[in-house]
């Protein structure tokens, strides 16, 4: 009955049940340490105002290309599960050495000490995520992917939705230090759905004959493999573009609403619970695109409309917050781009390294998801701020905008096309085979 309803609703096959279930397990407990702790890093994080806030991405991004070749050592030379088990562990840890921090050193904590665990966390953000979606390219096929990734997502939604409330729930009786020995706790929880996903048989995934090559073997190669790899790569260089617009694109709206929540000076409860509003809606039509709409979408209409059903989102929504200019108006187009970005986009572009070699699944994807997302960051915090210095407003933002949009649409029109004559065989294959 189970196996019925998933397939009529999220094509999902009966054999193909319980990974689905485990690595939707895997992704909520992944997005629910991160959401226990998200709002301490925003509280931390502004301390110093906004403009400090634009310094703190440089730092994030310097950081992350300093932990790419640590993490490319790592996939070289040891098996898969080993370096999933060492990335997640190690954040753990990080996390308790903060409790403790906060906890035995209380008097220490200050504007410096916050600025440091904001630059972790969005380091510790880009990497457990990233290490998530790497092994689900890995462990699922292309026409595996554009089936279930969307319904393995709502895992993760199912976390972004019951860490802020655990967090809620328990930040007054046991305070907020406490926050992160339960993110530290969920952290090495998803260790167990990683360990069975990693040990799965491909042919207890998808029907037919096992592939020869062993895949637990160690991949290899060199720690800056992944950022060669890239640069020798026109269809990875699109993904690292594609990546790069959607940063800049989310620090835009990022810095508008900070921007104009700031400018409200009073009401600070008023905002407060508006915004968590909209963000429980937005959390509810992303539930509802993930478990029901994506998997279909990409199906039928394939990857290139499915990616570019964002850029013309993001299009409209400048278009008409230039016209309105108003916190109503950003409120219905922030949550209408993020609903879409991770129930739609977001699987749809993680079906893009399903067609790339094993390495480039974990140290190209890595480089990509964490340094070149960063890296937008900075560049639309930067643009952002410039514009703001220069007395131009959202008229301005979305003259920026809006051509970048059409540019970031023609991309994913061309990744969805890349990606099926590399399916097909039609594309030569860059970089060494697994």
């Amino acid at each position: 009955m189970t196996a019925a309803i998933l397939q009529r609703l999220a094509n999902i096959r009966r054999e193909e049940v319980a990974p689905a279930l485990v690595a939707g397990l895997f992704f909520f407990c992944v997005l629910t340490a991160l959401m226990v702790v998200r709002p301490a890093r925003e509280a931390l994080g502004m301390q110093r105002g906004i403009e400090a806030l634009r310094w703190l991405f440089i730092g994030t991004v310097i950081v992350t290309l300093l932990v790419n070749p640590l993490f490319g050592w790592m996939v070289s030379r040891f098996r898969r599960l080993a370096f999933i088990n060492a990335t997640y562990l190690f954040f753990a840890f990080g996390l308790l050495a903060f409790y403790a921090l906060l906890v035995l050193a209380p008097a220490s904590i200050g504007e410096r000490t916050g600025q440091v665990f904001y630059v972790w966390f969005s380091v510790f953000n880009l990497f457990a995520t990233m290490l998530f979606w790497a092994l689900m390219a890995d462990r699922f096929s292309l026409e595996q992917s554009k089936r279930l990734f969307g319904a393995i997502a709502v895992g993760g939604t199912l976390g972004a939705i019951f860490g802020p409330w655990l967090a809620g729930r328990l930040a007054g009786p046991l305070g907020t230090p406490a926050l992160l020995l339960v993110a530290a706790g969920f952290l090495v929880l998803a260790l167990g759905p990683a360990w069975w996903l990693t040990r799965l048989r491909s042919d207890q995934l998808e029907p037919g004959p096992a592939p020869a090559s062993p895949e637990h073997a160690v991949i290899g190669g060199a720690a800056w493999e992944g950022l060669q790899a890239v640069f020798r790569s026109p269809y990875l260089l699109a993904i690292c573009a594609y990546v790069l617009i959607l940063a800049v694109m989310v620090t835009f709206i990022y810095f508008t609403r900070l921007q104009m929540v700031a400018a409200l000076g009073s009401n600070l409860d008023m905002r407060t619970a508006t915004f968590a509003r909209i963000d429980m809606i937005t959390q509810v039509a992303t539930l509802v695109l993930q478990a029901i709409v994506t998997g279909h979408l990409m199906k039928r209409l394939g990857v290139s409309v499915t990616l570019a059903l964002l850029p013309v989102t993001a299009a409209l929504g400048f278009i008409g917050l230039a016209i309105a200019g108003s916190l109503a108006a950003l409120i219905a187009f922030e949550a209408t781009f993020r609903a879409v970005q991770r129930g739609i986009m977001r699987p749809a572009r993680e079906t893009l390294f399903t067609v790339v070699p094993r390495a480039d699944r974990y140290k190209a994807k890595a480089f990509i998801d964490t340094f070149v997302y960063r890296a937008g960051d900075v560049v639309g915090a930067q643009t952002e701020g410039l514009l703001g210095r220069l007395g131009m407003g959202l008229a301005a933002l979305a003259s920026v905008a809006v051509p970048l949009a059409a540019a970031w649409m023609a991309l994913g029109i061309w990744l969805g096309y890349a990606q099926r004559a590399r399916a097909r065989g039609t594309e030569r294959t860059e970089g060494a085979p697994a």
